[in-house]
């Protein structure tokens, strides 16, 4: 399972969700009990993952001629554990730097926690 291609296929498939805001597919990908943390602008969240589904779910459309660009900067995997850097430019009209921390679970990797700041001031 040290193989960061299926770490970097997890993360991949998050930012395939998040396009089309499938909370399903990052359900599918997150751990149940997984804890999302970080900075949405000054804003400081704390705790479990389902503001961000709640947030993902409801949000509008992103008007015409928007993009949502990612990048994924770092993959790095360590027997069963991994981490991932990724930037996001237009998410929700939002540019964010992500730290997610990868476990195998069952023969799979899942995501078990994501820190994460807004960008300010691109």
């Amino acid at each position: 399972m040290s193989d960061p291609a299926a770490v970097r296929a997890v993360i991949e498939e998050y930012v395939a969700a998040c396009r089309v805001r499938s909370v399903d597919r990052l359900k599918a990908i997150f751990h149940p009990d997984a804890l999302m943390s970080g900075f949405l602008m000054d804003q400081r969240l704390l705790g479990s993952t389902q503001p961000f589904y709640d947030a993902l779910q409801h949000a509008p459309a992103d008007p015409p001629g928007s993009r949502y660009d990612v990048e994924i900067t770092s993959v790095n995997v360590t027997g069963r554990i991994a981490s991932a850097t990724l930037q996001e430019r237009g998410f929700l009209g939002l540019d964010f730097t992500d730290y997610f921390h990868l476990v195998e679970v069952d023969g799979q990797w899942q995501i078990v926690s994501k820190t994460f700041t807004t960008l300010q001031g691109r």
